[in-house]
């Protein structure tokens, strides 16, 4: 998971126009708040695949919760 998270943060960093400067604490808000989206994702897929009477989460499930979850988090 460490690796993911650095992965995560130089990928922002890349795709942020360079004029932009991210200070040390955006950077952890940032991080922050992508794990709580993932956890919550988690949690709902997780909620989908009981639903289906599957034992393991699926990338279906995945697939299923994901558009719903990305226009809650848009507001």
């Amino acid at each position: 998971m460490l690796k993911k998270a650095t992965k995560l943060k130089s990928i922002i960093k890349t795709k942020t126009k360079s004029n932009v400067n991210v200070r040390p604490t955006s950077e952890a808000m940032i991080e922050l708040l992508t794990l709580v989206f993932l956890s919550s994702l988690a949690e709902e897929a997780k909620a989908k695949a009981f639903e289906e009477k599957s034992a393991t989460i699926r990338a279906q499930h995945l697939r299923a919760v994901s558009k719903k979850m990305l226009k809650k988090a848009r507001g």
